[in-house]
């Protein structure tokens, strides 16, 4: 019999704040002693003469890398959600959170298990022949992404172990965890009351995200099985460079698909954005940036007979960036629905399609590492997230109340239109990195 569950989950979207900054900030590698149990050592690649992508300034190579492995796990796993819903679903996530939950993970692991979060979550295409390096360049970006904004932005993440208190956890894996990734463990009585580490966990979360994330952990999630709960938390709150006039919010239809549509509350601007619109593929790229400029919302809208399924499934890294490589300051008329939405995923079945298996495997997983005695006995039988976005004319917290007027629109016949009245993809990310910290789809602003 087993030991058993290991919950992983979330994290969410409105607001943002800086982290305590770690000492590893200023840390170099060989300064830092990362020995988890187990290491991957990746295969020499076959072609040796491999270009290296070009690097932004000022930026480490590899926390670069780490910020493209991110952006490739994003976008499959985006890929998996949006085949198994309906095209009128909304899909909200932070793909950032749920890495940084699974590199966490990783620091246990050994084995099959290993190679696979490593090559699911895209890690072993970073430039580092072993897997340990990936945790002091998680280090790094998150250094770079959670350092003080705007003082108008919060971003903030937060992360935790809860451990059953009657079971000794290993030192190394504890001290890894706290100083890379500010993890500490809290013992809880998983045992003989999981119903209240339940709450109490949730209320954690609840509480690292200005209780915008509410329940992550459904009744049931935990039992007496339960060893070891690891939380993340990603939370997000900006206002607009270029915020939208109340005045300039009105009623219109959006269209969900050819035979339903919706009234959303439009709002509209014209002012300069990087814009680009790409008639061979079809589809607008508009850029919004929040104050400080150290992030952005790109929405991606697909033109009038194309579907938005169509973009996702030819959507790719490459694609994305050299979308992003040629967007310009041009001046753009655009209108854009005020929307709300939550999501919760179960992201077991769906990493499971994408390779990692043995990991929610009784029989296969690998975790000795988290132990003290180094025991073999654990798996991971379910991993969550919750996630949630807000956008109004402010940015991303809901205003007061709406006032709907007819707005007389002087002709400008040098700039650009971005009607977003049908469904669109919305990515939030951080842009010299291009890390993406949240990635989702618009299809129903009305639900």
């Amino acid at each position: 019999m087993r030991a058993a569950d290991w919950l992983l989950f979330v994290a969410f979207l409105p607001l943002m704040s800086t982290s305590e900054v770690l000492d590893i900030c200023n840390t170099k590698p060989k300064d830092l002693a990362l020995q988890p149990r187990c290491i991957y050592r990746k295969p020499e690649p076959e072609d040796q003469n491999l270009k290296p992508e070009a690097l932004p300034e000022p930026a480490n190579p590899r926390v670069w890398e780490l910020s493209n492995a991110n952006s490739r796990f994003a976008l499959s796993l985006y890929k998996h959600l949006s085949r198994s819903r309906s095209p009128e679903d909304n899909i909200f996530m932070s793909p950032i959170s749920i890495s940084t939950a699974f590199a966490m993970t990783k620091l246990g692991a050994c084995n099959q298990t290993l190679e696979q979060i490593m090559k699911v979550f895209q890690f072993d295409t970073i430039s580092e022949k072993t897997s340990d390096q990936v945790h002091f360049f998680f280090a790094k970006l998150n250094c770079r992404l959670y350092r003080k904004k705007d003082e108008t932005t919060e971003l903030v993440s937060a992360n935790r172990l809860f451990g059953e208190k009657s079971l000794v956890f290993n030192e190394t894996y504890q001290n890894i965890s706290e100083t890379v990734y500010g993890a500490k463990l809290l013992p809880l009585d998983f045992k003989r009351n999981s119903e209240a580490a339940r709450v109490t966990i949730n209320d954690w979360i609840s509480n690292k995200t200005n209780n915008r994330i509410q329940d992550t952990l459904p009744s049931g999630a935990l039992d007496s099985n339960t060893v070891l709960v690891l939380v993340n938390t990603i939370f997000f709150k900006g206002q607009w460079k270029n915020k939208f006039p109340k005045e300039h919010v009105l009623l219109s239809d959006f269209n969900i698909n050819d035979d339903r549509r919706c009234e959303v509350h439009m709002m509209y601007q014209e002012t300069k954005f990087q814009y680009k619109y790409f008639p061979d593929d079809k589809v607008q790229l508009l850029e919004m940036p929040y104050r400080g400029d150290d992030i952005t919302m790109v929405i991606i809208l697909p033109s009038m007979g194309n579907s938005l399924s169509q973009v996702e499934e030819n959507l790719d890294l490459k694609k994305l960036n050299g979308w992003l490589s040629q967007m310009k300051e041009t001046t753009v008329s655009v209108s854009v629905p005020r929307f709300r939405m939550e999501d919760n995923l179960n992201l077991k079945e769906k990493l499971q399609e994408m390779g990692l298996m043995d990991l929610f495997d009784a029989s296969k997983a690998s975790l000795p590492g988290i132990l003290e005695d180094g025991s073999d006995s654990l798996y991971i039988s379910s991993a969550f997230h919750k996630a949630f976005l807000e956008v109004n004319e402010e940015g991303s917290e809901a205003a007061a109340a709406t006032v709907v007027v007819a707005v007389g629109r002087s002709i400008n016949l040098n700039r650009e239109v971005f009607l977003a009245d049908r469904p669109f993809l919305v990515l939030i990310r951080e842009p010299t990195l291009n890390t993406l910290l949240f990635v989702g789809r618009v299809s129903d602003p009305c639900s």
